[in-house]
Order: structure tokens, then C-alpha cells, then sequence
């Protein structure tokens, strides 16, 4: 008998994600349908730990990377599962301006390299959203809500601000990432998005290549070789960039491409709709041929990042996760 079918997932434990960070609770919530699905969430960093779902012969295998501890998750990749904030993606210099004032923010995405040097805010700074306990209530057995404030200058960033997150699986085997956020007493900017790393395959280090990628968009954001958006637009047709029929995730990955280079590999945004009206459409769908599993991103945002673990090399710790796998390139 394979191992894989001895053990398709390791069953994490509640009590090893049971501590107190900052002076606030730290615990790991279970989400369950009636069908089968299983999703497991830490109020460390709002992470998603596991996402358990089944293949096309029913045994269910987990298909999001992440970690068996919340030691391994504090030593892990700091945006692994986790629920970005306040700002998603890099901010060029580590600055901004609003209504004529400038910001400067903690910069923490720095390069030295002559072939692409940079110094960009990544991800909210040094302590975002990543590295801080949320407050959080089980609602359910289907969901989970958890509260952050960001406090003013927090970072860099101007103002007060109160992030809510709900977390729901419903009958339909949908995960539903639900957020909204108030700005307390001064104006500021927010983009957040939720960063599991999936592998919809059920064995989580192995190579995402010949997952069958479709992403309906004519256009993407041109980057720098800083990995920030340059302001452009491109067409994707003629290009690797180009997702608007099924396409392996492998097939031009590798192809000699400017975009590619830069990111080492896809870690490109495609422009799904320009006016996001807040009515939710389909902005990926991903098919793992072996586990005959499908993945659809709906969304009521203007575009989709695609990042294909260009920065996973499964060294460790950082890199091993549940049952000492060890994520690898492009997992």
C-alpha cells in the first residue's frame, strides 16, 4: 500500500496551536460541511492551515500548504495560509503619498542585487497582518470570525483601522473569505487578500506544473524588475502570460520572458475587471489532472495575483511542513 494512502494528511492538533502571543490567545479552529470538507485556521496571522477536500475517487486529501505547529508556523514562510495587511504586494520604496502628504513605511523587501535592486514595503511591513494574533470567535461550525486593529502610524501607514475577516464553508465545498475594514480617524490605504498555497494534487511538496491553469483575462500588470507594478498594461495574447484556455502551469513557465525573469516564474497580477461592480465572477480555475480535483477562485476584486512559489526551495526550517514534507520549487 503507498504511503499516500496510509496516510493522505496529517490530522493537526488543536493544542499545538494553543499559546498566548503578545499577551493574546493564539488557537486553531476547525470549519466542517456536511459533505466531507475540512478547514483548518489559525487566529496567528488569520492562517489557513489545511484545506481537506476530496479527489475524484473520494478520498479526501489536503491540497493547502502549512504547518503541524505554531512554533513551525512562526519559523515557517511568514505568508504561507496568511491573511495580508494592511497592504497586499510591494509598495515601491517603501513610500506613498496621500492627499499630498508622504509616508514613509518600514521597508522590508530588500535587494542588493545590481540586476534588481529594490527596497519595497511587502506585505503590510515588518509586523503586518502576517505576525500578529487576531482576535477570533467560532460562529459555527461552518465559520470563524476574527478582528485586528491597526493602529495609527503603525508601520508607517496613517490612521486607525479595524480589519474583520469571516471565514465560512458551505454545502457546496466553497471556502468563503469575507472582509471589511473601517478607517477610525484619518484616511488611509488598505489592499488585502488571503495567500494559501495550494497543491491540488494532495502531495504537497511535489512540482505544480502540470496543473491545468485557465484565468479569463486579456490583460496583466506590467512589473519592474523591483517586482512593482510599472503603471502598464500589457496583452497577454502571444504571450506566457496567457491563461484564456487551459493551459499547463509548466508549458511556458520557463519560456524567455522579461515578466518571467524578473519573478523567477509567474508572480503576475491579470486584470479580471476594470470597474469590480462587487458582483462576484470567476477569476481562475485551476484542474490537477492526477487527483482529478478542481479549484475556482471567485472573487469581487478588479484582478487575481498568480504566484507560482518561485520563493519555496524547501530548505529548512522555513520550508517543511506537515509530515516533515519539504515544499519545494514551484510547489
Amino acid at each position: 500500500m503507498s504511503k499516500d494512502l496510509l496516510q493522505p494528511y496529517v490530522e493537526l492538533q488543536r493544542r499545538d496551536f494553543q499559546r498566548e502571543i503578545d499577551g493574546v490567545p493564539v488557537d486553531l479552529f476547525t470549519l466542517r460541511n456536511q459533505r466531507g470538507m475540512v478547514v483548518r485556521i489559525t487566529s496567528y496571522g488569520a492562517r489557513i492551515e489545511q484545506i481537506l477536500v476530496p479527489d475524484r475517487d473520494g478520498r479526501l486529501g489536503d491540497v493547502a500548504q502549512g504547518y503541524e505547529t505554531l512554533e513551525q508556523v512562526i519559523a515557517g514562510q511568514p505568508s504561507m495560509g496568511a491573511f495580508i495587511g494592511r497592504y497586499a504586494n510591494r509598495i515601491a520604496n517603501a513610500r506613498f503619498a496621500l492627499d499630498g502628504v508622504e509616508y514613509a513605511l518600514a521597508p522590508n523587501d530588500v535587494s542588493t542585487d545590481p540586476a534588481s535592486p529594490r527596497s519595497n514595503t511587502l506585505h503590510g511591513g515588518k509586523r503586518g497582518s502576517r505576525f500578529i494574533p487576531f482576535a477570533a470567535k467560532q460562529t459555527s461550525a461552518q465559520a470563524v470570525e476574527m478582528t485586528l486593529r491597526f493602529d495609527d502610524g503603525e508601520e508607517g501607514f496613517p490612521g486607525t483601522l479595524m480589519l474583520r475577516v469571516r471565514y465560512r464553508v458551505t454545502e457546496d465545498d466553497e471556502l468563503v473569505i469575507a472582509y471589511d475594514a473601517v478607517a477610525v480617524d484619518r484616511k488611509t490605504v488598505v489592499n488585502f487578500t488571503g495567500h494559501t498555497f495550494f497543491n491540488l494534487s494532495g502531495d504537497l511538496g511535489s512540482a505544480i506544473h502540470d496543473t491545468l491553469l485557465t484565468v479569463p483575462s486579456a490583460e496583466i500588470l506590467e512589473i519592474t524588475p523591483a517586482l512593482v507594478p510599472s503603471g502598464n498594461m500589457r496583452k497577454v495574447e502571444g504571450s506566457p502570460m496567457d491563461f484564456r484556455t487551459p493551459k499547463a502551469i509548466g508549458a511556458d513557465i520557463d519560456a524567455d520572458h522579461d515578466l518571467l525573469r524578473a519573478a523567477g516564474g509567474y508572480d503576475i497580477h491579470f486584470v479580471i475587471d476594470r470597474e469590480a461592480t462587487g458582483i462576484s465572477r470567476l477569476h481562475a480555475r485551476a484542474h490537477e489532472p492526477r487527483s482529478g480535483r478542481i479549484l475556482e477562485v471567485w472573487s469581487t476584486e478588479p484582478g487575481l495575483q498568480f504566484y507560482s512559489g518561485n520563493f519555496l526551495d524547501g530548505r529548512a526550517p522555513r520550508d517543511v511542513g506537515k509530515g516533515g514534507t519539504r515544499y519545494g520549487f514551484r510547489s
